[in-house]
This record gives C-alpha cells, structure tokens and sequence, in this order.
C-alpha cells in the first residue's frame, strides 16, 4: 500500500498505490463475462480511479460484444477481429492497459474484495516478485482450484490438491513456479519485455511457460493467499471433446519444454517426453502396440489389412507432435531468446517443480514406460542441484600460494560437495597441484567458454577488468571484495612519484567499484568491512529503493564470510625450522610471522622489540615465513628491503631469520607447529582499520597465542576471547613485553591456547564460507539487476526520476559539446526558466 504522514499520524494514501489494469477474455460466453465484469467494479475493495479494466472479445460473432458493452459499460470492450485464444486475448488487452500492474481474470470467475489490494500489497513489497498468483476456489469457495503447481521433466505442468477441501491448509504465502491464468498478477513492464503470453500456445499451459520464464530470468512468482477468486473452471471446454484439450495439452507442453529447458537437459528429456506421449496415446486409447509385430500375424490365412481403429484422444498426441514438428523453427527462435536470458539453472527450479519425476498419468503400461525412461537415461541425475560454478582468480595456483589463492582454492573445495566446480587462474606462472575439482589455467582472452559453461561466476581482484564480457553477461556474479585493494594501495604505493601514485590508487577503486556496480551478491571479511562497503555501495548508487525494500539488512546482497582455515588440526608431515635452520635451537622460544612483509605492516617495531628482548632472552627467535611472494608478478616491496636492513643494522642476525622463498601451503604446518606464538604488527592507518589478515588464521589453527598490534578486527577478536595480547602501534617496549609474556608466562600461554581451541571452530572455511553455500544452494540476480525493476508508484514519482535522468543526459551532451563552459551557460538558462515558472 501507499502511505504518507498526516497529523493524525501515518495513513494510507490511494495516489501512491499503482493503476491496476485487469484484462478479461471474452469468447461466446457473455452471460459469464458480464457477471466478472461486474464484480470487479462493484465488490472490490481496491480505489475505483486506480482500476482500469479491459474486455477482450475474442471474435465470438454471437453478439457478446455488444451484450458486454450495453450491461458492463464501465469495461473498456476491445474487439479482435479474430479469435486469438486466451493467450492472444490477453496480449491483446495488455497492448490497451495503463497500469503498471497488469492482472488476468477468467471470464467464468470472480473476484474476493481484497483480491487486487492483496497482490498489489506483495508486489510493492517485494520488488524482486514480478507475478503473484491467487488463491484460486470453486465458485462456492468450498474447494482447491489452485494453491500450487508442479512441473514435469517432460514439460506438462499440474495443479497440486486440486479438488481437496479448503480447510486453511494452504493458507501460508510461498514462492511458486507459475500461477494460474484464471487469476494472476504481473509486472506490466515485465511481462511486456518478456512478449507475454505465447500466443501460439492459444490456450493452456501460456501461464506455466510464463512462469517458467520469469523464475529462469531470476525473478519470483508469489503465491498469495489472500488474493482470492472464485472460479467455474473449464466453462470454455465445456462444448468440446476433451481430444481437442488432450492435443493442445501434449502440443504446448512439448513446446515449452523445448523453449525453457537448458541445453545440458535438451538431448535427453526431448527425445523422451516424445516417445512418453505416444505411450500416452496408446495407453489411453487402449490401443495394443504389439499388433503389428511380426510375430503377430496369423499362422494360416492371409495377413490382415483393415484400418486399426484410433480413439481420437490417442489421435491428439499424434497430431501434437506433428504440429510441435511444424512450431520448430520459430521455438528455435524464442529458445535461442530464453536461454540467453536465463540466469538460473535447471537445478535451480527443480524445488519449486514440486516433484519433476511425477509421472502425472495412471495408466499401467505408462508408468512403465515413465519408469524405463527415467532409469535408462539418468533422469534423476539430471535433475539433482547441481550448478556449475567458477570460481575465478588472478593469482597463481601453486604448491605456494597467497591469500587470495588459498581462499579461491578454498571456495571451490567447499562448494565442490555440492555443485561442478572449476576452478580457473589466469596467472600463466601456475602450476595447479592435485585438486578433487577442476583446476585449470585459461588466459583471459579464453574465457568465453568458461564463462559460457558457468550458471555462477565467484570473482576477485582485478577478474572483472581481465573479463570485461561480464560486466554485461546475465550470469549471476559473486564478487569477493575481502581484500579492499585501493586501501593497501595507499601504503604499497609509497614508493612511486605522486602522479602514478595516485593513478593506481585511482584505477584500482574503479576496478572495486565496477564489482560493486555489477555484482550479484559480495562478500567481505568483517563486520568492519561490511560497514565501509556499504557507504561504497551507497555512494555509487547500488543501495537504491528497489533492493533495500527487497532486503532492508542488505545481506542477502553484502554477506560476511572471514578468511577460514581447515577444520582438520595440523598433522606433521616434515621437518620444520627447528630442524631445517641452523640458528634456531630445539629448545629456542620461536616467534612466527607467518605472512610476506607488505608496506602496510610494521616488522620495524618488532625488530626493536626483539632487540630489547635479546639481553635478558637470548633464546627468542624471530621467523619470517616468507619473503618472495610466490605470486612472480608481485614484486618485493619497500619494507621487505627496510626490515632487512634494520636487522642488520642492530645485528640480530642470530635472533632473527629471513625465510627468502616461500614455505609450500601443505608444508606450513610443519613450520607453524615449532612455534611458540604468532605475531603480526601493524601502523595506525585506514588500511589497518578494514584489513583482514589472513595468515594470521593460521595461528588459530596451529594454537598459537597471538600478538598483535592494536586497530584491525584481529586485534578486537584477540582481546574479546584473550587470544594473546594487543599492544598499541609502533610501541616497541609494550611489544616486548608482550611477547615475554606469552613465550615465558606458561600458565598464560595455556590459558590461551584453550579458548584458542574454541574460537577456532568459527573459522573453519565450511562455517566462514556458509553464506556463499547458501546463496549458490538458491542464486538469484541482485533485486536492482533484474530486467525492469524499478519502483511501482504514481506517474509523479515516475515523472521526477524520468526528469532526473533526462537531466543527467542533457548535462553529458553539455559537457560533450562545449565542456564546463557551455554546460554553466546552458544550466544557468534552465534553472531561470524553472525559478520563472516557479513565481
């Protein structure tokens, strides 16, 4: 509904609420007719001045137009000039509506008073919805109509409890695959860029094709309980034999089955949903298939010739079939259209087809043929969830990997349980190890295939720039912005002239905010993070009305999903630093710094505090993991060359070990478990406030009490569950002291080493990434990317943000033509004329 705020507090307001254009099909049928059409404009509850409602009289030729009009004069009455079926009818009336809410109603129903207002209610709600089916009853509101649908894997779709008892059991609102057409809401804008109704399908089945369509594009249909219509059903069937439904039925499920289902699908369910309705033919007619086998013929006397007798309802299948055959170049047509637009698989709708292995016929030799086809060619298979998701990185897959690396490799291992997974680096220096998915190098020149095969595309980094086909692809894209790159840019830039500085600070925040602008669903590292991307999101314009009504938290858009590490423990499998490196001892107090030196760490303070620690501890040991970065196209930076200088300087050579390559992924635990205590130091800056350190997990999982520099969500969580100790930034007496205390203090290092066991569950890569499981278990496009969303309101609304843009554009053609100068001048004309209208 539409509110605004009076004295007297908040009220509904009848100008906000959308124009509600109701089409009803009229064919030879005008005594049913003129009774829906009165309903609609004397029972309804929804304002008079925001209903618009449309007749179409299918050339019926018995003078029904002329009855409607003279009985019903508040109906706009359209007259085809020939009879375009229900499908065309309605297609018809929606050329003439003028609302941005388009609803059908069969002519032999009628509306509950609320039945407008309440589907109206969902789709202001809800913008992600685009059509709302109705609680359909029996004239007498006694029994189901339609409160469900289930589709077939052959194509044919049915109603659920369909002639059970209304008891209230269907009383709970539910995402459906299609409603029925009896009574049926749609986005007008939607279902106009979806083509409507198929008109080749005349009748049936145009709703669950619909449907169909709609919930491959991404967006939902509602069923909505309080939408009430009470319908005869089948009035229109009612003079003819049931062989005419049995054809359309058999014809038009065929072609929405060949339209809608995906390619992987095609091959196997076509051939047989046409040999299923043969057996359908034969099985209904009672007709023996055997009859003409050889074996069959008389033993004496001639072979026999009379005609076989066919019922028509077998005749219909066949006569199906051979006009499904002659519909096939122009399906190949709106296939080719479909497909393109999908954004969801197969397997993505299999819950809302309620059962796609429902025979849905109950004669014996039937079922048995349905039997022999599902098991023969693995239709349950092909109907399992599964998805096809990339998962896309710019860094290189080795044996030693980076952050980045080690979380895309992780991404992929977690949803591999569950979906076909590959795994792509676009790095050329990979060398991928033995993986339990597909790992493979593509350039990114070659990734339109890739990109072709996935239903589900994860990126990081700079993946959207190397692929620019998807920033314009309608596939589903999660992009994976834990790292905020433009902020460590800030530090590692330090190094270049201002110029280049702050065009590589400039470029990478566009490349963050192309994700943010394109990206279906984002995942960030901290609760710290989530704030600050979403006033990036805010500032680009990504948290619009559209998607905050849809999800006012946002996360079903922005999720949390930290840097996890293995839920199995560490295990040796070699021999670590203390075997491996002549200056540490067994015995030796060792202090790991598991990650490389970057310009936004501070290893200096350590040093010093090393340094002061050496006198009284001259077994403290400080280990640097790794100095070149195994990624070859990152080079060594600033600080690295800084903190070897500076040990050299105070001499701790004997104290302190530069590990120059980079220990392998599966090798790290042997160097994290001859460790005392894990450590990471950092300066006071704005990249240290949204950074996620991910080494530092790995202390969580060796045990290791940490130490840590105060300002980043680790430094919080260490000091809320006492994990270690926090110390301020560049404090090197308060790190020394620090690390005295979890290398000396046994009882405190134990102390921390136990809650260090509980917290570590948390972070686990299955409990860090459930928010990406989710989302890919039932993926969806962001509700502000879905073809025409937008806000269902009044035409001033409407009018503003339309004035809005047309600005937006004349200031761009401005600055085109004459730059600041001639868009000041022209500006500058523009607001005198308005402040002029305005007096």
């Amino acid at each position: 509904m539409g509110y605004v705020r009076s004295p007297g507090g908040v009220v509904p307001d009848d100008s906000l609420l959308p124009v509600v254009s109701v089409v009803v099909v009229n064919y030879r049928g005008a005594e049913d007719t003129i009774t829906c059409l009165r309903s609609l404009r004397d029972d309804l509850a929804y304002p008079a001045d925001r209903l618009q409602v449309i007749c179409v009289d299918n050339a019926s030729g018995d003078g029904s137009a002329e009855r409607i009009k003279t009985h019903a004069p508040d109906a706009e009455v359209i007259e085809s000039k020939t009879n375009l079926g229900f499908a065309g009818g309605c297609n018809l009336g929606v050329q003439h509506a003028k609302g941005s809410v388009v609803a059908f109603l069969n002519n032999d129903a009628r509306p509950h008073r609320d039945w407008v207002s309440a589907a109206v209610k969902v789709l202001l709600a809800e913008p992600t919805i685009a059509a709302v089916a109705s609680k359909v009853l029996d004239w007498e509101g006694k029994r189901i109509d339609f409160v469900d649908g289930g589709l077939t894997w052959f194509g044919m779709g049915y109603k659920t409890h369909q002639g059970e008892s209304d008891e209230g059991q269907f009383d709970t609102a539910r995402d459906v695959l299609f409603g029925t057409g009896s009574a049926l809401f749609v986005r007008a804008a939607t279902f106009k860029q979806l083509g409507g109704f198929d008109e080749r399908f005349f009748m049936f089945y145009e709703d669950v094709d619909l449907g169909w369509r709609l919930n491959l594009r991404g967006w939902r249909v509602r069923y909505e309980p309080t939408s009430i219509a009470y319908h005869k059903h089948h009035r229109s069937m009612t003079t003819l034999d049931n062989s005419r439904e049995m054809y359309l039925l058999e014809r038009n499920a065929l072609a929405s089955l060949y339209k809608n289902v995906s390619d992987k699908a095609l091959g196997k369910v076509l051939p047989a949903a046409l040999a299923l309705s043969i057996r359908r033919a034969t099985a209904r007619g009672g007709i023996d298939p055997t009859q003409l086998e050889i074996t069959n013929r008389p033993a004496t006397g001639p072979d026999l010739t009379d005609p076989i007798e066919i019922p028509r309802v077998s005749v219909a299948a066949m006569l199906a079939i051979d006009r499904f055959v002659e519909m096939l170049p122009s399906l190949k047509e709106s296939r080719a259209i479909e497909q393109a637009a999908r954004v969801r698989s197969d397997g993505d709708l299999l819950p809302l087809m309620r059962n796609a292995l429902e025979p849905a016929c109950p004669e014996v030799s039937y079922l048995e043929a349905h039997q022999k086809l599902v098991a023969t060619l693995d239709l349950e298979d092909l109907y399992a969830l599964r998805r096809n998701i990339l998962v896309v990185t710019s860094d290189s897959i080795t044996e030693r990997m980076a952050g980045p690396a080690i979380r895309a490799w992780n991404m992929a291992d977690v949803l591999a349980g569950e979906h076909d997974v590959r795994l792509i680096t676009m790095n050329e220096h990979s060398n991928p190890p033995q993986a339990p998915f597909d790992v493979r190098y593509v350039r990114p020149a070659d990734m339109g295939p890739e990109v072709d095969w996935a239903h589900i595309v994860i990126l990081q980094g700079h993946v959207l720039e190397q692929v620019p086909q998807l920033k314009t692809s309608p596939k589903i894209v999660v992009c994976d912005i834990y790292d905020p790159m433009h902020l460590e840019q800030l530090e590692q830039g330090k190094d270049l002239t201002d110029a280049r500085r702050a065009h590589v600070v400039e470029v990478v925040t566009e490349v963050l905010s192309n994700q943010l602008l394109r990206g279906d669903f984002f995942l960030c590292a901290s609760e710290r993070q989530r704030h600050f991307w979403l006033g990036h999101l805010g500032a680009i314009g990504r948290l619009s009305p559209t998607l905050y009504d849809s999800d006012p938290s946002v996360r079903s858009l922005l999720a949390i999903a930290p840097f996890g590490l293995s839920a199995k423990p560490p295990q040796r499998t070699g021999p670590g630093p203390r075997d491996l490196v002549d200056s540490i001892g067994q015995d030796d107090k060792v202090i790991i710094w598991a990650g490389g030196i970057y310009n936004w760490f501070d290893p200096l303070t350590l040093l010093h505090a090393i340094d002061r620690m050496r006198g009284t501890h001259p077994d403290v040991k400080l280990l640097f993991l790794g100095m070149k970065h195994p990624n070859p196209d990152v080079g060594e930076m600033d600080m690295a060359n800084r903190a070897r200088a500076l040990a050299r300087r105070l001499n701790l050579g004997g104290n302190v070990v530069f590990n120059e390559t980079w220990v392998p992924f599966d090798e790290r635990q042997n160097w994290l478990l001859d460790a005392d205590c894990g450590v990471t130091t950092h300066y006071e800056h704005v990249e240290t406030t949204f950074a996620f350190r991910t080494r530092v997990l790995d202390y969580l999982w060796s045990g290791l009490p940490i130490v840590t520099s105060a300002g980043d969500s680790f430094a919080d969580l260490v000091e809320r569950e006492r994990l270690g100790v926090v110390v301020p930034a560049e404090d090197p007496d308060a790190l020394a002291a620090a690390l005295e205390k979890v290398l000396y203090d046994k009882e405190f290092a134990q102390a921390c080493r136990e809650r260090i066991e509980l917290v570590r569950e948390r972070f686990t890569w299955e409990t860090a990434l459930a928010p990406l499981v989710e989302f890919c278990r039932n993926p969806r496009p962001a509700a502000d990317r879905l073809p025409g969303a937008g806000p269902m309101v009044g035409t001033k609304p409407l009018g503003a943000v339309a004035a809005v843009r047309r600005d937006v554009a004349l200031m761009k053609e401005y600055l085109n033509a004459g730059g600041p100068r001639e868009l000041a001048r022209r500006a500058g004309g523009r607001l005198r004329r308005v402040l002029g209208q305005g007096r």
